[in-house]
């Protein structure tokens, strides 16, 4: 036995009432296990293992960096390879002037998203407050103030411990808003309550409007109806509200296009989070982009200081290893890579015929399988004796919506996605 598993409690991190892997190897999107079993890993990881495991390219780029120098502040040492990841970063999702910020991780990219967004509001509009405005559905992080500021039911903290934080408006979809108890779905008109909710505030108090495009694990894998995000935007412009687009899961062609905005015209945000898909599971990484209209804002010589990004926030690894990810996604076969995303959904939405099975919703290389509440871990425990992992989701309502994002990498075989949504409706046969 290994001598560190009797001290398994004093390791402060999540758990699951299921088995933990004890893994030898990885490679690609398989998990090699000690006692000889692999597993196929259908959730990359917790959304981020989006080229798998063991990627050559991004050894390569790492060993690369190593050789020169494995630290050096961007304020002291000239930032060659961050400046080479945000050239290519920003042609890569079609946003080829943007600023950019890097830092450690998704959370902290939102704060300090926030913070960009406040200092520009100021220096453009002289707002004096900087509210940032989120829906009933949403996940932005795991700091006291995206906890606070969000609408996740699991994650939300308790009342008294929130300093009066909390969502402002209802997401688009059921069960959190009142349209889907009136016959009918939601639509565009549902932004409307965006608008209501800055109105309510006073548009001289919100700084912005922090939205998933597509819903991530909160909800799991929500798409907005059409026209939606547009009126968004047309909202927050008409009120002199900044619009940050929280692509931290769906980001670099997790939903089959490089940014999930791009699936609908009309609703450019002015920020972008990135984070899981760039990292890709090999470093801690966050990446804000600020648009070129309004970025020489925070310039501004009555502006506050730009927000703290951390220590290894433009770290010479952390840059050379998001490198190797955007080779990888770079070299993708893209019509292999959507026809797979297409074949992937048709077998997934093929499920809704079986009794545990709620709903599948998604796009891409994402959705969710909601299943009948009480089963999901159940759902789990059979999908992995046939050698899938999954990553569960529980959403809202009462009693709360709950199932698995499916949502493979990105450079899965088309052979791995087969495996992978035979192994679940064979799991879910069983338990119909």
């Amino acid at each position: 036995m290994d001598r560190y598993l009797p001290h398994r409690e004093r390791l402060l991190t999540s758990s699951r009432p299921l088995p933990d892997f004890d893994v030898v190897a990885a490679n690609g999107p398989w998990l090699h296990c000690a006692d000889g079993r692999r597993i196929f890993d259908g959730s990359s990881g917790l959304i981020c293992v989006n080229v798998g495991q063991g990627s050559p390219k991004v050894f390569s780029r790492i060993e690369q960096q190593f050789s020169r120098y494995s630290f050096g502040g961007a304020a002291v040492v000239q930032p060659h390879i961050q400046m080479e990841l945000m050239e290519r970063l920003c042609h890569a999702v079609g946003r080829p002037e943007d600023s950019v910020a890097l830092t450690t991780c998704g959370t902290l990219g939102v704060e300090v998203a926030v913070g960009l967004a406040r200092n520009i509001t100021r220096a453009r509009d002289g707002k004096l407050r900087g509210d940032i405005l989120t829906s009933n559905l949403s996940y932005h992080g795991n700091s006291v103030f995206t906890l606070g500021v969000a609408g996740n039911q699991i994650r939300n903290p308790r009342p008294e411990d929130r300093y009066g934080l909390g969502p402002a408006f209802p997401a688009p979809y059921p069960p959190t808003h009142g349209h889907a108890h009136e016959g009918h779905g939601c639509d565009a008109s549902c932004a409307n309550e965006v608008a209501r909710a800055i109105d309510s505030r006073g548009a001289e108090n919100v700084a912005a409007v922090l939205i998933e495009p597509i819903n991530g694990t909160t909800g799991g894998a929500f798409v907005p109806p059409g026209g939606y995000l547009r009126r968004v935007s047309e909202i927050c412009q008409e009120r002199n509200v900044l619009v940050i687009h929280d692509e931290v899961l769906t980001g670099l062609w997790r939903t089959g296009t490089p940014l999930a905005s791009h699936h609908w015209d009309g609703c450019k945000p002015d920020l972008v989070i990135l984070s899981k898909g760039l990292g890709a599971g090999y470093v801690g990484v966050g990446a804000v982009l600020v648009s070129p209209e309004i970025a020489p804002l925070l310039r501004h010589k009555n502006v506050d200081p730009l927000p703290a990004m951390g220590t290894m926030a433009t770290h010479p690894l952390m840059a050379a290893a998001c490198l190797g990810v955007l080779d990888e996604l770079e070299s993708l076969d893209f019509g292999a890579f959507t026809a797979r995303g297409d074949r992937l959904g048709t077998s997934l939405r093929s499920l809704t015929g079986w009794a545990p099975v709620r709903d599948v919703r998604g796009v891409g290389h994402l959705y969710g399988v909601e299943v009948t509440p009480g089963l999901l871990w159940r759902l789990m425990e059979e999908c992995e004796r046939r050698g899938v992992f999954f990553y569960p989701f529980t959403g809202a309502g009462d009693p709360r919506s709950e199932g698995l994002v499916v949502a493979p990498p990105l450079n899965s075989s088309g052979e791995d996605i087969d495996f992978l949504t035979a192994a679940l409706t064979d799991a879910v046969a069983a338990l119909s």
